[in-house]
């Protein structure tokens, strides 16, 4: 659903191409890392329990994938200068998952879905799920859903026909099974007030399809491919929140207070060289533990003041907690206690606080005009205090033509890794700075003195609604500043000649490009929409590299025809342009060889899809995705293979079945 939104792609979490196939959603260029995913409004953040590598890859799928698609209401995407409301992490934008409320009267339901893969080494999926919602009391309402599914994961030598002598087993996509369980109590305390509890329980257990951080088995490729099929990391996820809202005479109000509790275990990595991200046979299991406590409140007050005016007012307060005892355990290479300054075995945990205060006023500057002025500082008790302004006007040329604008500052503190001086990776040489003498390899080490990343977004943009159909077209520029990097010049040298390393803050990025969107109802009973967009830039300043592969341009187009009562159709287009290969390995200072700069070529998918409803109670809809069987296979990472990263599955079919009541 979200790759078919404007401005919205998906990709690894770094231009490296590690972790290729672990791809999450990604808006604007600013990859995932700057893209917050929010559960009805509230953020989640548990891939930040998973350990942060040298190029910034993360062995993650992220966070969409904690709520079922049949309990998603909808979802909102936030994107650029709005995002700036949302604090560290939405540089850029928001992702708002809203599951389904409470019905008024007694009801339920029970899905089936498959989706089964054309090409057998391609990894089947099975879904089922329950929802029972209803009133307790003419004041109290509960809704609670549980769901299993599964995905197998491909063969593991689907991307056979790519392998190189130093990429040994180039992995396809990991399988996953999922299990949740949620239940949301709310409660009418009044007419005027509401409070909601909600609880959940999930686990993300992995199936492996055997990829290591370099494709290369981790220094030990049979160990490796015994995995293949099993559990090598299981990620449990806890979840409680008490939700109040008010309706009152002078305005409305929230107030919220939530803990989301992430355990991920996993088989031991490697923390060096070869072995770096990849499972170790007989070192076991380690379990790291992150807990996220947030209290916020805001209020929404209407009043008249030379203009009708909406003020919003809120606060924050953070507290992130990180017990990794498996990335900040001891090694054989570490070195003699004193020689890093700051660096120490003896700590596994860390933490950070952050509290903020925001405002905006939405005014109604005349008939035609309307102006947003936002304020937000956020305190960090590590980096400090980060200011966030911003400005956003529409205009009304004409009844159907607006003219609207914004520009806003955002920023995102370090991450729980990176400014810790007592998370140590470790390089015997290769993987270090090429143009210096290698003598017992180097460090990268935690950076507690990091200065946030920040950016400025801007924004300019036409929508036009006749009434009948409608289109949109904007324009988008984000100026980038202390992207946060590991290093490749040394802060120190050890006495056996080892140099250290640590992260950095670097120059700027620029990202910038053009979405469009048109909607047509070509008839009564039939919809045309589509949406385009165009990535004029996306790199870092410095280097030239870009800051994620993405393709140059994305054009999603849909047919949606609603034949009769009960019977409805689907067809889909997804055209993607051309994705080009990084040039240049910043770790390493070197040029990838001219032969590694694989491009992906432009490409496009089509999907077919009918629905039909057989009466009140019960309905099936069957499709075929990418029904041309254009599939893209893994060369493994980008100094190896280009932009060919990642597995684009080819043909599929998939039914679903809902009987309800």
């Amino acid at each position: 659903m979200l790759r078919r939104e404007p401005g919205v792609n998906l990709t690894g979490n770094s231009a490296s191409g590690n972790r290729g196939n672990n791809r999450q959603v990604d808006i604007r260029g600013m990859g995932p890392e700057n893209t917050l995913i929010l559960v009805d409004g509230k953020p989640v953040s548990s891939r930040n329990s998973v350990r942060y590598g040298w190029n910034g890859d993360r062995d993650t799928r992220g966070d969409t994938n904690w709520v079922p698609a049949e309990e998603v209401e909808r979802i909102e995407v936030l994107r650029g200068p709005a995002a700036a409301r949302y604090g560290s992490g939405a540089m850029g934008g928001v992702v708002n998952i809203i599951t389904k409320r409470p019905t008024d009267g007694l009801s339920g339901s029970a899905t089936v879905y498959t989706l089964q893969p054309q090409d057998s080494a391609e990894g089947a999926s099975y879904r089922t799920n329950f929802r029972l919602s209803g009133p307790v009391t003419d004041r109290v309402g509960f809704r609670v859903y549980g769901n299993y599914s599964r995905t197998q994961p491909d063969a593991i030598d689907i991307n056979a026909a790519n392998y190189t002598a130093d990429q040994v087993n180039i992995a396809g996509r990991e399988g996953v099974v999922n299990k949740d369980v949620n239940g949301l109590l709310t409660w009418a305390l009044t007419d005027r007030q509401d409070l909601d509890v909600d609880v959940g329980y999930s686990r993300q257990g992995n199936r492996y399809a055997g990829d290591t951080m370099l494709n290369n088995g981790g220094g030990n490729p049979a160990y490796i491919n015994s995995l293949y099929g099993q559990e090598t990391n299981v990620m449990y996820r806890t979840n409680v929140g008490l939700t109040h809202r008010g309706r009152w005479d002078w305005g409305d109000s929230r107030v919220s207070l939530s803990q989301d509790n992430t355990r991920n275990s996993r088989l031991n990595e490697g923390l060096a060289g070869g072995p770096e991200g990849a499972p170790q046979e007989g070192a076991g299991w380690f379990a790291s533990r992150l807990k996220n406590t947030r209290a916020a409140g805001e209020v929404n007050v209407p009043f008249k003041l030379g203009f009708e005016h909406v003020a919003t007012v809120g606060v924050e307060y953070l507290r992130e907690s990180l017990d990794d005892p498996g990335s900040l355990r001891g090694n054989s290479w570490d070195p003699a206690p004193g020689l890093i300054p700051g660096f120490s075995r003896n700590e596994t945990k860390t933490s950070a606080r952050s509290y903020a205060v925001f405002l905006e006023d939405n005014i109604e500057a005349g008939e035609r005009t309307t102006i947003t002025p936002g304020l937000r500082m956020d305190h960090h008790n590590r980096f400090g205090s980060n200011w966030s302004p911003s400005l956003n006007a529409s205009y009304r040329i004409t009844e159907a033509l607006t003219l609207k604008g914004g520009i806003a500052r955002a920023y995102k503190a370090p991450n729980l890794y990176q400014s810790n001086p007592n998370y140590l990776l470790y390089s015997r040489g290769f993987g270090c700075n090429q143009a210096q003498t290698n003598l017992n390899g180097c460090f990268l080490q935690g950076n507690a003195d990091l200065a946030p990343e920040t950016s400025v977004n801007k924004e300019i943009g036409l929508a036009y609604d006749a009434g009948t159909w409608r289109a949109s077209g904007a324009y988008f520029r984000n100026d980038y500043r202390n992207k946060i990097i590991a290093s490749n010049v040394n802060v120190a040298t050890l006495p056996n000649g080892a140099r250290v390393l640590q992260w950095e803050n670097t120059g700027k990025a620029l990202v910038e490009g053009v979405e469009g969107n048109v909607f047509i109802p070509l008839s009564p009973s039939l919809d045309w929409n589509t949406n385009v967009t165009y990535m004029i830039e996306s790199k870092d300043k410095a280097t030239g590299e870009p800051l994620s592969i993405i393709p140059e341009f994305t054009v999603n187009s849909t047919l949606d025809w609603q034949i009769n009562d009960q019977w409805g159709a689907q067809a889909s287009l997804t055209w993607y342009g051309k994705q080009v290969s990084p040039t240049y390995t910043a770790r390493r200072n070197v040029e990838i060889p001219e032969a590694n700069r694989q491009d992906v070529k432009p490409y496009a998918t089509v999907g077919l899809s009918t629905n039909y409803r057989v009466n009140r109670n019960l309905r099936f809809a069957v499709g075929v995705n990418n029904l041309f069987d254009k599939q893209l296979y893994r060369g493994g990472s980008a100094d190896y293979a280009g932009a060919a990263t990642y597995n684009e599955p080819g043909r599929a079919y998939f039914a679903t079945m809902t009987a309800s009541f």
